[in-house]
């Protein structure tokens, strides 16, 4: 039932998701695509109070079972509300996070079951999957997590942990690698933003392609 094209954005702490996502929105926009651009967990009233509880470290108690359905359930809301239908209207879906997040950090990070994540998650998504995953290579310490502002839960954590999370995705992306696109972020916000647009201008022309052979 999709129609619209889904991308997601993946990548370790502080690897500039957010931004590069926002950046890339601009450009579609202005490229005369209608986008909407959303964040995991968050971008509805249901999972912005989800994400408060999972970030909070105040919470350290919280299980790693408990954590991973927690962004199961805000992934659930986002996608009956805001993905699904955006999608069903043709629009371009920007999403900053989605499943692979959980395989990444639940799954390689906390070692929770992954054959188990992949079903709560094909039924928390209803199915849902990305068109293209923009994986954004780039490593930051604990220390450096550290630094720049009072670090969330997930940052709190120690530097073995982040790496196992960087491990696990370069790990999904040779698995999938027509989905996974891995982009090593540069020093330059713009340089890593043309490795971005090239990467999903490919993808656009694919989808273009395919619709006219039907």
């Amino acid at each position: 039932m999709k129609q619209g094209l889904f991308i997601t954005f993946e990548g370790p702490e502080k690897s500039g998701k957010s931004t590069q996502a926002a950046l890339l929105s601009e450009y579609l926009i202005e490229s005369g695509f209608n986008v909407v651009f959303v964040r995991e967990p968050g971008s509805t009233k249901i999972g912005e109070k989800i994400r408060d509880i999972l970030l909070d470290t105040g919470n350290p108690e919280m299980s790693d079972m408990s954590e991973m359905l927690l962004y199961m359930a805000a992934r659930a809301q986002l996608v009956s509300e805001v993905i699904g239908p955006e999608l069903k209207k043709g629009r371009v879906v920007l999403c900053d996070r989605f499943l692979d997040s959980t395989l990444a950090y639940q799954g390689y990070g906390c070692g929770l079951n992954k054959e188990m994540i992949l079903k709560v998650g094909h039924w928390a998504t209803f199915g849902v999957k990305p068109d293209l995953t923009l994986l954004l290579d780039f490593w930051a310490s604990s220390a450096n997590l550290k630094k720049h502002r009072s670090p969330d839960r997930i940052e709190m954590r120690p530097d073995i942990f982040h790496e196992k999370v960087r491990r696990g995705y370069f790990h999904l992306a040779k698995n999938e690698p027509k989905r996974i696109k891995v982009v090593r972020v540069e020093q330059t916000l713009e340089e890593t933003q043309a490795k971005i647009r090239e990467i999903v201008s490919k993808c656009l022309l694919k989808r273009s392609l395919a619709r006219k052979a039907q």
